[in-house]
Parts: C-alpha cells; structure tokens; sequence
C-alpha cells in the first residue's frame, strides 16, 4: 500500500513533503484536503489527524502530521534517501533539529502570519486588525535577518552545510509564501536579503524540477490574490471617503 499524503498545495508545509517525495523517489499518493471548504473538519480526516491541520501522512498502521515530524519519518522509513536530508551524525542532525525548531517559533509565525492576515483573511471575509499585520511583519523581518546574518553565514545551505536538508526544504517553502503579497511589498521585504534570496534559488534548483511544479498552484494563484487585493483595497479606500 502506498503511501497517502494528505495536504493542499497552498499551504507551505505540504508543499515541503511533497517535493521530499518527489525528489527521494518515494512512492505515494497525493489526496486533497480543501481547507477553504472545511474539509479538514470532516470526521474522515480527523481520524487521521484530531488537530484537524495539514498536511497529514497514512503508512500502513502509521497516521501522522506535523510537517518536520513527517520529513522526519520519511528520511528514516524510506530506503534510498540521500544522507544530507537528515543526517546521521548526532551533532550534524542537532543543527537540523535546531533550525526545525527554531523555524516553527519564529520564521513561520512571521510569514504565515503575515500572509494570512493581510491576505487571506480579508479576501475570505474575516476580519484584520493593523496592529496583528503590524506584528507579524516584525517577526517576519526579525527571521529573515537571522537567516541571512546566522544560519546562512558559514555555507550555501542552513546551517553551514553544501548540501540541503529537511530544514533547508521546510523553511523555503515557507518563504516561498511571501509570492502571495502585493510586488511592491514583496521586494520591499525581501530585497534586502541578498543570501536568503540565493539560498531560496540554491534548494530550488538543487530538488529541480519538482520545486517548481509543486509551487506551480502558488504561482498561478499569485496573480489572482493581487488583483483581488486591489479590487478590495478600492473598495474599502471608497468606503472610507463616504
């Protein structure tokens, strides 16, 4: 039985697991969780995930999500995967492990953050507040100064490796995110970030082509968020004169 990999392609994390497949040659099959449409709240898929997020794996008896848990597993579970993902030496696999974790408390309350709340939850008809844009911008710009002035002083990858890992594949995904925001705010942000913007192009062409094909839907959907923005800037900019 192959293995499922339950995610949606919009969500960075999924993103990740699935160019780790692709690029390690592990067999699986992709199934589609429409988060939009609340299908992550189905009784289905909270047998496999009860925290109700994506993405989500099922390997014969194992059912398990949080995405580095996941690349984790892959890296270990799977034969013909490349050392440099998840190293065996104990102090080399600490560095990844510290990169994971430091990821998750700081980079991806940032990106996602700011993303969601300037973005998605004003085009879905929630509410945004300034201050939370605000906060989550100085987080975002906070992490990417770490990347750019420590973990990527000392190599081409996180961490001072040559080679990519886990880590490497997660937090560019995440990055990645940042195509969501208007181009102006986009440059804004990361142009000054000279080796985090190498680093992005280095893991993509080191796990090409799949890093561009799984990011395919965040391209495309690229264009539509920013004529949406606009749309609803105008609006509300209208509404603000009345």
């Amino acid at each position: 039985m192959a293995l499922k990999v339950y995610g949606n392609r919009m969500s960075e994390p999924t993103r990740a697991v699935l160019i780790f497949c692709k690029i390690n040659g592990i067999d699986f099959e992709e199934i589609q969780v429409d988060v939009l449409k609340g299908h992550q709240f189905s009784p289905e898929y909270k047998a496999i995930n009860p925290m109700r997020q994506i993405p989500a794996i099922v390997d014969g008896k194992l059912k398990l999500f949080e995405s580095h848990a996941i690349l984790i597993y892959l890296a270990c579970a799977f034969p013909g995967v490349a050392s440099h993902w998840y190293p065996g030496d104990p102090a080399e696999r600490a560095k990844v492990h510290s990169v994971l974790d430091w990821h998750h408390s700081y980079l991806r309350r940032g990106a996602a953050g700011l993303v969601f709340n300037s973005i998605l939850a004003p085009l879905n008809g929630m509410r945004s507040y300034p201050q939370i844009i605000t906060q989550a911008e100085e987080i975002l710009l906070r992490s990417l100064s770490k990347l750019e002035n420590f973990w990527l002083k000392d190599g081409s990858f996180l961490g001072g490796s040559t080679q990519p890992s886990i880590a490497d594949l997660s937090l560019a995904c995440e990055v990645m995110q940042l195509e969501l925001l208007s181009e102006e705010d986009y440059h804004r942000i990361l142009s000054p970030y000279k080796k985090v913007k190498k680093w992005i192009e280095d893991t993509r062409s080191a796990t090409a082509p799949y890093f561009d094909e799984v990011h395919e839907h965040l391209f495309e959907s690229q264009k539509g968020f920013r004529e949406k923005m606009v749309t609803h800037s105008g609006k509300n900019n209208a509404r603000s004169k009345m």
